[in-house]
């Protein structure tokens, strides 16, 4: 699923805590568990580190980094197995003054399975990964195909968690000895048929009623894919959410990551689309029938108090405090929350008119 404005809020405030801190040397320890990995392997490769720490030279470097390193083991013993996620963790002297010892260590289950194992010593906690994780905004269904082989993947931000895999029986281009060639490329068709229904019935699995799902991206020769999207394979349901086809030269992982690269002009639109569309229902509302919106932190206060609100509309540039605050108060009465960019018209209106706004449930006087 995609996070919650709480969510991102809690990680901003995790890695705005971490970029505090600065290393005099490389002596800051920075350790990604990947989801599913054995935690015990990370903590054998720490205890390592910390017998190759004996021979760093600057003695104050040397104590902070085998101590770093102690507490994150001890740290991590704590745990019975790797979080379902994984785990991000960070360890290091954080004292003040040169020569003191502040060692302290912290850690964080990630909101999307982690797939990159990272040990590393440096100036600085290594973080990028996870300010990548809180720029997610919607899920997205990928599809990298040939007729051979599929791979079939759920996008979250910029990251790609793989779901199924599959393999053709297509044969190849050369003939078995004794066959004719029409019969050839008859069992060809069939078995390039067969594979791309196994594609459609894998999309149908992984995608259909998915509510958090945005759209469809395929990707693959652009022969292949426009025999497979315009021919009988996909059910209408799943036809309507493919939002782009990407002509590619690779499958498998390589090939989800080229379709990821190619297809940033279409999520690019679609994050806007979703924006404008939203504002634009509000705006019409406010128009048509303004007991069904309303707008004003006060206002909106009220209608959330009362479970009136459908969609919660919050400006990018509220204060992320207040955001958590609203959006908790939202979550009690099951209430859509949507942050809005100030990158469009629309957004720049919804800022105009005090930063938040609803749509409303039902129609209430105030």
């Amino acid at each position: 699923m995609a996070l919650t404005t709480l969510q991102k809020f809690e990680m901003k405030k995790f890695i705005k805590e971490l970029e505090k801190y600065r290393g005099r040397h490389t002596e800051l320890v920075t350790v990604y568990v990947p989801s599913g990995y054995d935690m015990n392997k990370i903590i054998n490769h720490l205890k390592q580190e910390q017998g190759t720490a004996t021979n760093i030279k600057s003695t104050s470097t040397r104590k902070n980094v085998i101590d770093a390193l102690e507490k994150m083991v001890q740290h991590l013993r704590l745990f019975k197995r790797t979080p379902q996620n994984g785990l991000a963790a960070f360890s290091g002297n954080v004292a003040e003054r040169e020569g003191q010892s502040d060692v302290k260590v912290w850690s964080v289950e990630p909101p999307v399975p982690l797939k990159t194992r990272i040990y590393r010593c440096d100036k600085t906690f290594q973080l990028d990964l996870l300010r990548d994780m809180i720029e997610i905004k919607e899920v997205y269904g990928m599809v990298v195909m040939d007729r051979r082989d599929a791979t079939i993947a759920f996008l979250k931000g910029k990251t790609i968690v793989p779901l199924v895999k599959t393999h053709s029986e297509v044969p190849g281009k050369t003939r078995a000895g004794g066959q004719s060639s029409q019969r050839f490329e008859r069992l060809r068709e069939g078995a390039k048929k067969a594979h791309y229904k196994k594609i459609a019935d894998y999309m149908k699995d992984q995608f259909l009623g998915k509510k958090e799902l945005k759209g469809i991206i395929v990707g693959g020769p652009s022969v292949t894919t426009n025999e497979f999207v315009n021919g009988d394979f996909l059910t209408g349901d799943i036809k309507k959410k493919i939002i782009g086809v990407k002509d590619l030269g690779y499958t498998g992982e390589f090939g989800l990551q080229e379709l990821l690269d190619k297809s940033a002009d279409i999520l690019a639109a679609e994050e806007v689309a979703a924006e404008k569309g939203i504002i634009q229902r509000f705006l019409n509302l406010l128009a048509k029938k303004p007991g069904m919106v309303t707008y004003g932190e006060s206002e909106v206060n009220n209608a959330l108090e009362t479970g009136a609100v459908e969609i919660l509309l919050l400006s990018e540039e509220v204060k992320e405090e207040k955001i958590a605050k609203l959006e908790k108060k939202a979550e009690e009465t099951n209430a859509e929350v949507r942050i809005i960019s100030t990158e469009t018209r629309e957004g720049v209106q919804l800022r105009d008119l005090g930063k938040i706004a609803a749509i409303l449930r039902y129609e209430i006087n105030f």
